[in-house]
């Protein structure tokens, strides 16, 4: 990143758009920023009850706060601020904030729902926005199709992750266009490095150490494999630096990917602490009774937890 690159990338948008494309922004290693203004259209929602993972559905205010605690998690800088404008300045995109230091990134990435106002120092106006008329009124709007199905725009580096239909005003619906451009993003800033287009295509998914056996423990077979799977597409030569440098950079990705059972169990536990840390304990409790809290725990963990216990805790339960 150049010296006068404050970050990769700048999020506008701290939403479900937003901190999706954050999260695989940060995950493959892009210094990430992301500015929210408070008031995301997800506050409007009375209650979420089709968001996958939550069979009850969930309060907005706890699933605000999950997304936040998920972008830090993975080393995104969150800045509660208003965006006023995003302007052009040499390497990169400049974004001017209502009342923090304005930064510079390489790439922007708008995700806010309601319009595009603060994007009119990019100088696109014309083809950005689309006139609406209502009677004998007409007003300005941000146009659904000026980006591309996968965000990037005419602006070099600017991409947009707000949602593009009706449909995708659905949370879940939003955050999946989030990943999809946060997955073009990562490509562009790959190819940017001298990658070539089919090595810049990234998954970030994580597998197990023990689907890994034979010829595979051997990183010998991932350079044949790599140089034979990508080589025929390469700019250069396997062998020349350039093709190494990207080779081994893609190889080293890939296999951090794979976890131990060790690593397995311990992701699960913190998951675990994590989701348990953002129960409001007394309201469960008061919801459906400690009784039936206690019901809703299976007999085996409650025996193996008395277990673990020191002895003279056990003899006060």
């Amino acid at each position: 990143m150049s010296s006068t690159i404050d970050y990769d990338v700048a999020v506008v948008g701290g939403g479900p758009a937003g901190c999706s494309a954050a999260v695989f922004l940060a995950r493959e290693e892009l210094d990430t920023v992301v500015f929210d203004r408070g008031r995301s259209s997800i506050r409007k929602c009375a209650y979420l009850e089709n968001y996958l993972g939550f069979p009850d559905g969930i309060d907005v205010e706890t699933f605000y706060e999950l997304m936040h605690d998920h972008i830090r998690a993975t080393g995104c800088d969150l800045r509660s601020d208003l965006v006023e404008s995003v302007e052009p300045d040499g390497e990169g995109l400049v974004v001017v904030p209502q009342e923090g230091e304005s930064v510079t990134a390489k790439r922007v990435v708008a995700a806010t729902r309601y319009d595009g106002e603060y994007l009119r120092g990019l100088g696109d106006d014309e083809a950005m926005f689309e006139t609406i008329e209502h009677g004998e009124e007409t007003t300005e709007r941000f146009d659904r199709e000026y980006a591309d199905a996968d965000g990037t725009t005419p602006i070099e580096g600017l991409y947009v992750a707000s949602p593009a239909t009706v449909a995708d005003k659905q949370a879940i619906m939003a955050a999946g266009r989030g990943a999809r451009v946060a997955h073009r993003v990562v490509a562009d800033s790959r190819l940017d490095d001298g990658w070539w287009p089919k090595a810049a295509d990234h998954k970030d998914w994580m597998r197990r150490a023990t689907s890994l056996d034979g010829e595979w423990t051997d990183r010998e077979q991932w350079i044949e494999w790599f140089e034979e799977y990508y080589g025929d597409d390469a700019p250069v030569d396997p062998g020349e630096d350039r093709f190494e440098r990207v080779r081994d950079a893609y190889i080293d990705a890939q296999r951090e990917t794979y976890l131990t059972d060790a690593e397995i169990d311990a992701r699960g536990t913190s998951g675990h602490e994590a989701l348990a840390s953002a129960l409001d304990t007394d309201a469960v409790v008061d919801g459906i009774g400690e009784k039936a809290l206690l019901e809703a725990i299976d007999d085996e963990t409650i025996r193996a937890y008395h277990s673990d216990q020191p002895e003279g805790v056990r003899n006060e339960q």
